[in-house]
């Protein structure tokens, strides 16, 4: 530490809250001003020190400018460690005493500045810093602040700017190729194996729950031996929040792959639970080095740091063509050194990075375009994506999500022919509506220009994109069978919407883009027939605001007519790639003596890539297009799938996509046909498997059964439902408020003044810690601009989906790490948030979140009703309110109160909430003072 310097910037601090921050001079006077008073000072100050920039000025009502982020210095000193993006949050990281009130945190900020300068200078000698003060000299020259406070912590006063620290991809490990494993064996996993690898995991002084041990050993089933090939053993495991059902299904999985010597594929919905399964299995593997070996988190290659894309992205920020990039740049290339696996979704990588830099340049960074050239890469065998695929080949556990693993089981394996047998998965619930989006299929502008830009590559403009032919450049170069199939198929391409077609496609646009001179691009004009269609009947807002969809049938008059011509088109694509595919692979016979390994990987790669991105896109395309002709579907004759016409619209009416759609109506059906029955077991878990609205047990089990695909496999499932340990009577309270809602005759504005009066008065009365859940967008954000600025005064900082600069992850960081907090978001906070504890001990949802009145909900009501479609609509408000409940009580000394701010409640929803638990229909003055009464504050909250 001899001769380090801690030097901070001559700087003043400012924490903005709603309405008002607080800055802190560097004279030592803190001041508490209105934001536009605030906004007035900073104008004449230097750039400030503050956490979260864009946040921050955005409340200010500014729209940025240079300051020194602590967020920044934090993610160049500690990269790949979790901190929410607060003054709080990066006080808990750094074993601070938070603080609170904005003048208490805005005199903290210099503090943590100091200690994050102050770590640095503790691992000056670590590898990681090796060619750090050379790099922060580069980034101050790129106009990096903290440039010259790193470089005097580092105490290397007379480092030169150097950019070889941004070149990572020389520094990782290679992977080693290994034999592929051989199969698993088919040892069962007795009940009381698993009960004794639950306890064992647990350790000796774990609490006691008999309804895990029971739930472990019920779970064991699924890895029992198949008897018959397509009949595979399907556990639905229902358990009831506080089971602890992730290490009750962890124990029988874990166990299964030690004695089978093969792995269990654990699939969620959420990124959330897959990282508190990660968490959780350091119960399991409690060494690091050990649980990275034998577990994986999977994910798709779009989530995954491209190492070539960021040697791409190095060059130019180098050179002085883009100097702004460098800085975001090499903070991705000191992360890069330590990350876990490289994914930059949702992985080790702080999402609230994305939110200082812009999506593009960080998300830009992975293969989000299907563009890897595998073996061909330089980086290829230093590549995050081919570490990962070869560490899943032999872990015990792979941890992934609901749409890779349904989409790995359609294409018969991901980056190779590796199928799981064994499954589990979690969040069961889910599993129709991520069956309804994997085997879904649209012809889109977006989706067919998308494949242009794929086989074409860029055109004009500064897109990095590569086309086929550059990307097989090396593999056809001078074998003409090759080329000339290539050649047609980048020449039919432009049949596909070019350039703007977004603007071209309006009834007033007098041109289409055009595959050559007088003849119309085939699916502009296509794209054209269906959008006129729609406006003309699809009912919906004239202001141009949301989304429009329309039938199919009967099909407008010219909309056939520009169905033919696409579908020929089409199919002049289809039929070259089909070829240049065949005989691509055919070199891996003809030339099996020759072609080294990285060749052969690199033909593998290209005939998956072309089947998957190209050929099967276009055969569903094309069947899409061949329906349209045929005669519609009959009022009373139920269909395998749903064909309609959808308009997206941005607010403000802007078009953002138009496109045909095709679902099926019960999306099980290939779930259970591509993945299900070619299984030898699986496992399907959650806390709100049944409707416990229906009366007859067995009906609940039979409607859970349906939506998870059971009823397609030849033998019933097996079922088990462990009971939720809490005391919901005693730990909760649910109220619906009966004098919220405007009546029939109220405007819009006395609507939301309304609704957002009961927000402020719910959230005060709690001290904060509050979820206001949201069915519609623009009410949240009418509400968050109503209530904030008087919430702030009260102590309580808001925060809000769809209005701060933060992504959803960074959100619910923040709220829990704020416990006096309060939160509003929509579905995904819904079903996503885990806030054990007094930082969440108040849900308050703004009404009764029945199913979107669309064409596809109203063919599965019809359909899948059993002839009851109220009933249906009913399950899934029920099932939805079910899953907004359990988000309140996580532990058992939780106390909790969940309020309803629809005074329309049917009584046959309340059934949703769990046993104990009494629904009250009370005022909103006698809620909230129940609900102050029963969280324990004082009257004068």
């Amino acid at each position: 530490m001899t001769g380090s310097r801690i030097v901070l910037p001559d700087a003043p601090s400012i924490v903005a809250g709603h309405g008002r921050a607080a800055i802190f001079t560097t004279d030592g006077e803190l001041l508490l001003l209105s934001s536009a008073e605030a906004a007035a000072r900073l104008r004449n100050l230097p750039p400030p020190l503050l956490v979260h920039a864009p946040a921050t000025f955005r409340r200010l009502g500014l729209r940025g400018g240079p300051a020194f982020d602590l967020l920044e210095l934090f993610a160049f000193v500690l990269p790949a460690r979790p901190a929410a993006p607060t003054p709080r949050g990066l006080a808990m990281a750094l074993d601070f005493e938070p603080r609170a009130g904005l003048e208490a945190e805005a005199a903290l900020l210099p503090e943590l500045a100091a200690a994050l300068l102050h770590r640095l200078a503790q691992g000056r000698d670590t590898a990681l810093n090796r060619d750090a003060a050379g790099l922060a000299t580069r980034m101050g020259q790129a106009g990096w602040g903290w440039g010259p406070s790193v470089v005097a912590a580092l105490d290397r006063p007379d480092a030169r700017p150097s950019s070889e620290a941004l070149r990572v991809w020389k520094l990782l490990p290679e992977w080693e190729e290994a034999a592929p494993p051989p199969p698993p064996s088919s040892l069962p996993v007795a009940e009381a194996e698993a009960r004794s690898r639950l306890a064992a995991m647990l350790g000796p002084d774990a609490e006691t729950r008999p309804g895990q041990s029971d739930y472990a050993g019920a779970a064991a089933a699924a890895f029992a031996p198949r008897e018959t090939r397509g009949d595979p053993h399907l556990v639905l495991a229902e358990a009831g929040t506080g089971t602890g059902k992730t290490l009750g299904y962890l124990a029988p999985a874990s166990l299964w792959a030690e004695k089978n010597h093969g792995g269990v594929w654990i699939s969620t919905f959420t990124r959330h639970l897959q990282r508190q399964i990660d968490a959780e299995l350091t119960h399991l593997f409690p060494d690091p080095f050990e649980r990275h070996k034998r577990v994986v988190v999977r994910k798709g290659r779009e989530n995954y740091l491209c190492l070539l894309n960021l040697e791409d992205a190095v060059a130019p920020a180098v050179s002085g063509l883009s100097p702004a990039a460098l800085i975001p740049l090499a903070l991705i290339a000191r992360w890069a050194l330590v990350t876990d696996d490289g994914d930059i979704q949702g992985g080790d990588l702080p999402g609230w990075l994305t939110e200082l830099f812009g999506t593009g340049t960080i998300l830009g960074l992975a293969d989000r375009r299907g563009e890897c050239i595998h073996a061909a890469c330089p980086h290829w065998r230093r590549c995050f994506v081919e570490h990962t695929i070869r560490r899943a080949r032999t872990a015990q556990l792979v941890v992934a999500n609901h749409a890779l693993v349904m989409t790995q089981a359609a294409w018969g394996g991901l980056d190779d022919s590796q199928v799981p047998s064994r499954y589990v998965f979690d969040e069961g619930h889910h599993v129709f509506d991520a069956a309804d989006g994997a085997f879904s299929a649209e012809l889109s502008g977006l989706e067919t220009a998308e494949l242009r830009r794929w086989l074409l590559g860029a055109e004009g403009g500064r897109s990095r994109a590569r086309g086929l032919r550059r990307r097989l450049e090396e593999l056809v170069a001078a074998r003409p069978l090759l080329e000339a199939p290539l050649d047609a198929a980048v020449q039919a391409a432009r049949a596909l919407p070019a350039p703007g077609w977004g603007g071209r496609i309006s009834a007033d646009h007098p041109e289409l883009g055009g595959t050559e001179p007088g003849r119309p691009n085939p699916t502009e004009a296509f794209l054209r027939e269906i959008r006129h269609q729609i406006l003309a009947r699809a009912p919906g807002d004239d202001a141009g605001r949301g989304a429009l969809e329309c039938d199919v049938f009967p099909l407008g008059p010219r909309v056939g007519e520009a169905a033919e011509r696409l579908a020929r088109a089409m199919a002049r694509i289809a039929e070259p790639v089909a070829t240049l595919r065949e005989r691509l692979l055919a070199r891996l016979d003809e030339e099996a003596d020759d072609i080294d390994a990285a060749t052969r990987n690199r033909i593998e790669a290209a005939g998956r890539s072309l089947s998957r991105r190209v050929l099967a896109p276009l055969v569903a395309w094309q069947n899409m297009l061949h329906a349209l002709g045929e005669p519609g579907p009959r009022s009373a004759e139920r269909p395998d799938q749903i064909l309609f016409l959808h308009l997206t619209r941005a607010d403000g009416g802007r078009e953002i996509d138009v496109g045909l759609r095709r679902h099926w109506l019960d999306p099980t059906i290939p779930f259970a046909a591509s993945l299900a029955a070619p299984a030898q077991g699986l496992l399907v878990t959650s806390a709100t498997l049944r409707d416990a609205g229906d009366v007859d047990p067995e009906t609940a089990w039979e409607s859970a059964e349906a939506r998870v695909g059971a009823l397609h496999l030849p033998s019933p499932a097996i079922r088990a439902a462990v009971a939720s340990p809490f005391d919901y009577a005693a730990q909760t309270r649910a109220f619906i408020v009966t004098d919220v809602q405007a009546g029939p005759g109220s405007s819009p504005g006395q609507a939301i003044a309304q609704l957002a009066a009961a927000y402020r008065a719910l959230f005060v009365s709690a001290g904060g810690g509050a979820l206001g859940l949201f069915t519609a967008i623009r009410r949240l954000q009418a509400v968050h601009a109503r209530i904030a600025p008087e919430l702030e005064q009260a102590g309580i900082p808001l925060y809000a989906q769809h209005v701060d600069a933060m992504g959803n992850g960074t959100l619910v960081d923040i709220f829990r790490a704020e416990e006096e907090s309060c939160l509003l978001g929509t579905d995904a906070m819904r079903d996503g948030v885990d806030v054990p504890g007094r930082a969440l001990r108040l849900v308050v949802f703004e009404k009764v979140p029945w199913p979107r009145p669309d064409i596809l909900h109203r063919e599965r009501r019809i359909h899948l009703s059993g002839g009851d479609p109220k009933a249906y609509d009913d399950r899934i408000a029920r099932l939805r309110l079910r899953q907004a409940f359990g988000r309140l009580i996580r532990r058992a000394t939780d106390r909790g109160v969940f309020v309803l701010l629809d005074r329309q409640t049917p009584s046959r929803l309340l059934s949703a909430f769990p046993a104990g638990v009494t629904t009250r229909r009370v005022g909103l003055a006698e809620a909230v003072k129940q609900t102050r009464e029963f969280l324990g504050q004082p009257l004068s909250a």
